[in-house]
């Protein structure tokens, strides 16, 4: 999420929003301020915060937009007037010129699958929306003390996830992270020695800049249905570990998605309880 504001911070800062076609009405969470009100404002910036990306306009008033699992952005220059199958919004720029305004370039959120759960907001100056809950960010102090300071009895996995918690990890680089620090995902931070903890405060720096960096060369693809090869652990269920140590990597399933570690690596060769998978052998 950190790269793609990046990309289109470059590509869109400074010209003036069109208009705010709403293709999928049930995306949009706000009523007021609508979105014909930031007609003719000019972006000034596209940021960050956890997995939202935020719009800020100079009027003050800010769009919120997150993706969820399968949102997409399509970025149309020239423009398009197609709707695909699962658009949520398209956002249409232009800038003035001698010819008068012109629309130059759109950005269309949409979303694969069957699940209609990308949303937006429109934020007034002074409303946070979705925003305000949001814990501190990866490196940041804050989230070093909740760290190295909490007695949290939830396990790694989930505290990682948890947006309230530290905003902008989710399950796939929890993954990644837990496996970098060699941590069991059903541990807590209460478990954890002092030393345990800065492997963990090591490997959210390590894992997630090396996933920054990769992100920022990758081109395009901001519209496929799936953007693989990004992690080195997680959705690799089955495949070796990434290190070689010489196990399979195995996945602990859930009713909506799943979690991968390495049993040599991370449980002391001990394999985590699954109980979709017991159910299958009974």
């Amino acid at each position: 999420m950190q790269a793609l504001a990046e990309r289109l911070d470059e590509r869109l800062a400074g010209m003036t929003l069109r208009r705010a076609d709403l293709l999928g009405f049930s995306a949009l969470k706000t009523y007021a301020p609508t979105p014909a009100s930031l007609e003719d404002h000019r972006l000034v910036s596209v940021r960050r915060r956890a997995k939202y990306l935020v719009w800020h306009f100079d009027d003050g008033t800010r769009i919120a937009l997150h993706l969820s699992q399968a949102g997409r952005v399509d970025v149309e220059q020239p423009p398009k007037a197609t709707r695909p199958r699962g658009s949520a919004v398209r956002f249409s720029f232009g800038r003035d010129g001698d010819e008068g305004f012109r629309t130059e370039v759109a950005v269309l959120v949409r979303e694969y699958g069957t699940h209609r759960k990308v949303s937006w907001w429109v934020l007034a100056p002074d409303a946070e929306g979705p925003l305000a809950s949001l814990g501190p960010e990866p490196g940041s102090d804050a989230f070093a003390a909740i760290i190295r300071t909490s007695d949290s009895r939830r396990r790694l996995t989930t505290d990682l996830r948890d947006q309230h918690i530290v905003a902008g990890i989710g399950r796939g680089w929890g993954d990644d992270i837990l496996h970098r620090a060699q941590l069991s995902p059903f541990a807590s931070l209460r478990s954890l020695s002092s030393e345990k903890r800065e492997d963990l405060l090591n490997a959210v720096a390590s894992v997630l800049e090396s996933a920054l960096k990769f992100e920022r060369t990758r081109e395009g693809g901001l519209s496929e249905a799936k953007l693989g090869g990004r992690f080195k652990v997680h959705g690799r269920a089955d495949e070796p570990c990434p290190t070689p140590c010489g196990s399979t990597l195995r996945r602990v399933s859930f009713e909506s998605y799943e979690m991968t570690y390495c049993p040599t690596c991370q449980t002391g060769g001990r394999p985590l309880a699954d109980r979709r998978l017991s159910r299958l052998l009974k």
